[in-house]
C-alpha cells in the first residue's frame, strides 16, 4: 500500500515505519493516524521487529493543530483514531522499537512510549506539553508515564510541561538508553537485528506479562506467567533454544 504521511518499508526482517511530515516536525493528523494503524496492523510472519522512528530532525511534535478535526472533537478524535493506533503499537505481532531522532512532544512523546523499547539521540527531548494549551495528557500518558518514572516525575512533567532530556529519560527509566548523534543509527540497527533474529513470539509474550502486571496482585501475576510460560513451551523456538543450548551452538528462531 502507498502512504503519504509515512513510509513503511521492511528488509532482513525489520519493518521501518517512518513518520513522514518532517515540514511539520512530523505532526500527527487524521491520516497518519489511519496509516500508522494500517501499516503496523499490516503486518506479516516475515516481520521480526519494527523500528519507529520520524524523518529529519524530530520525532513528532504531537498533535497538528492546524489539523480540521484537532479541536472539533477532541474525545471522538481519541476514541476513532488515537486508541485504534496506540493499540496498534502495543498489539504489534513484533517487538517495536522508537527510535527517538528528536523532539517528542505531547501525543508524539506518548506515542514513543507505547512502544516495547525507546532508544533516543541524545539531542532528543521529550515533553508532556498539553498543558500550555489547556488540555490534559492523552494518547495513553497518564497510564504510561507514572508507570515508567512514578507519581512524583509524571505529574512534574504533566504540570510544568518542561522539557525532559534524553539523557534524564533514561536516567529516570523513563527510556531505555540515550544514545550520541555519531552512534544512534547503528546502535538502532543492532538492537533491531537482534530483535529480529530471536524468538520474537516470546518477545511479544514478554510485553504481554509486563503490560497486564501493572493492575495485577502477585498472585494473579503468577498465573499470568505460567499461562505464558506454557505457551513459549510448546513453540518451536523453545524447541531450537535448548537444542542449541545443548548442542553448543547459536539458535536459529524462526519466531514460531
Amino acid at each position: 500500500m502507498a502512504y503519504e504521511t509515512i513510509s513503511f518499508s521492511t528488509n532482513n526482517g525489520i519493518a521501518t515505519l517512518m513518520l513522514n511530515r518532517p515540514d511539520r516536525m512530523n505532526a500527527l493528523n487524521s491520516q497518519m493516524r489511519a496509516e500508522i494503524t494500517e501499516a503496523l496492523g499490516s503486518i506479516g510472519d516475515d516481520v521480526r521487529c519494527v523500528v519507529m522512528t520520524g524523518a529529519g530532525a524530530g520525532f513528532c511534535s504531537g498533535q497538528d493543530l492546524r489539523d480540521a478535526a484537532a479541536g472539533a472533537d477532541i474525545e471522538g478524535t481519541l476514541r476513532r483514531e488515537y486508541e485504534p493506533m496506540l493499540k496498534a503499537v502495543t498489539e504489534c505481532r513484533a517487538p517495536v522499537i522508537a527510535a527517538v531522532n528528536g523532539v517528542a512532544a505531547g501525543a508524539g512523546a506518548n506515542l514513543a512510549l507505547a512502544a516495547d523499547v525507546v532508544i533516543a539521540v541524545e539531542s532528543a527531548y521529550f515533553t508532556q506539553a498539553f498543558t500550555k494549551i489547556g488540555l490534559i495528557p492523552d494518547a495513553g500518558g497518564t497510564w504510561i508515564l507514572p508507570r515508567l518514572v512514578g507519581h512524583a516525575r509524571a505529574a512534574g512533567m504533566m504540570l510544568f510541561a518542561e522539557d525532559i532530556s534524553a539523557r534524564q529519560a533514561a536516567d529516570w527509566g523513563m527510556i531505555w538508553e540515550a544514545i550520541p548523534e555519531a552512534e544512534f543509527v547503528e546502535t538502532v540497527q543492532a538492537r533491531a537485528g537482534h530483535l529480529a533474529k530471536g524468538p520474537s513470539a516470546t518477545y511479544v509474550a514478554v510485553r504481554r506479562a509486563l503490560r497486564e502486571s501493572g493492575g495485577n496482585d502477585f498472585a494473579t501475576q503468577l498465573e499470568v506467567e505460567a499461562r505464558l510460560q506454557g505457551e513459549a513451551g510448546r513453540s518451536a523456538d523453545f524447541r531450537e533454544g535448548v537444542a542449541s543450548f545443548i548442542e553448543k551452538r547459536p539458535p536459529n528462531f524462526t519466531g514460531r
